[in-house]
């Protein structure tokens, strides 16, 4: 059984389909990179396989709970699956420590000492040890989206999406995150990563898939993906970001 088996989901908003019968799964410790131009409904997807956005046909089904089923509890699935966002999501009134705690007392129901331990081992392990006391807004967008990770990952999760975590980001800060994901890709993450960054694709990605108009176009491995993509629209989404 896959980690994250997508069964054909399509979605609406009003009138606007934004997701077409879209069918994909991903196996246990295996990173999958999803890419395609703006509006394509990279995010949607994502957000799809904890149900964060709600779909109106077809399923998703994580490490066997499916999210279509009414009688799943959605808030203990979405513990169990990690989510980094364009924009951080820190809480900016809790310190970088607190930040990384709250969840796991909250929702894990685990002992504060115990929490803060688990949860500092992770920052020192994103190289901001020397951070724990500060808070948000004291520090780089690079160093919050290492933050951000790591407090994911404190929540112990089976997999991890990552909704274009270095769009926000200044250029010279893209690398220190995209060496973070480097580093839990090659340790056995499950992973789905929306993404315009293809260097990171071509290193660490078992599969891309390319979206367009809410379709998944092309799903396969990097090598065949970037060394002859089936579709036109996918060769002229290449040819556009490769020159650069």
């Amino acid at each position: 059984m896959p980690m994250i088996d997508i069964q054909g989901i399509s979605k609406w908003y009003g009138s606007f389909q934004v997701l077409t019968d879209c069918t994909t799964s991903v196996e246990k410790g295996e990173v999958v990179v999803v890419c395609g131009p703006s509006g394509s409904g990279k995010s949607t997807l994502i957000k799809c396989v904890n149900a964060l956005e709600p779909f109106q046909k077809g399923d998703v089904i994580v490490d066997g709970i499916s999210c279509a089923d009414p009688k799943t509890d959605l808030p203990k699935l979405r513990a169990r699956v990690g989510m980094v966002f364009q924009n951080f999501e820190l809480f900016p009134h809790l310190s970088i420590t607190e930040n990384l705690t709250l969840g796991q007392v909250k929702v894990l129901g685990r002992p504060a000492d115990e929490a803060k331990t688990r949860g500092l081992k992770l920052l020192d392990r994103v190289g901001l040890i020397e951070q724990k006391d500060k808070f948000p807004g004291q520090l780089s967008g690079g160093q919050q989206q290492r933050v951000a990770i790591a407090r994911a990952l404190s929540m112990d999760p089976i997999a991890m999406l990552f909704d274009e975590p270095t769009s926000a980001l200044d250029p010279e800060m893209v690398n220190e995150v995209l060496d973070v994901k480097v580093e839990l890709a090659h340790e056995g993450m499950t992973m789905m990563v929306v993404t315009h960054e293809m260097g990171f694709a071509r290193k660490v990605a078992d599969r891309v898939i390319f979206m367009d108009r809410g379709e998944i176009v092309e799903d396969a491995t990097k090598e065949a993906f970037f060394g002859s993509p089936r579709s036109e629209r996918a060769q002229h989404f290449l040819a556009k970001i490769l020159q650069h």
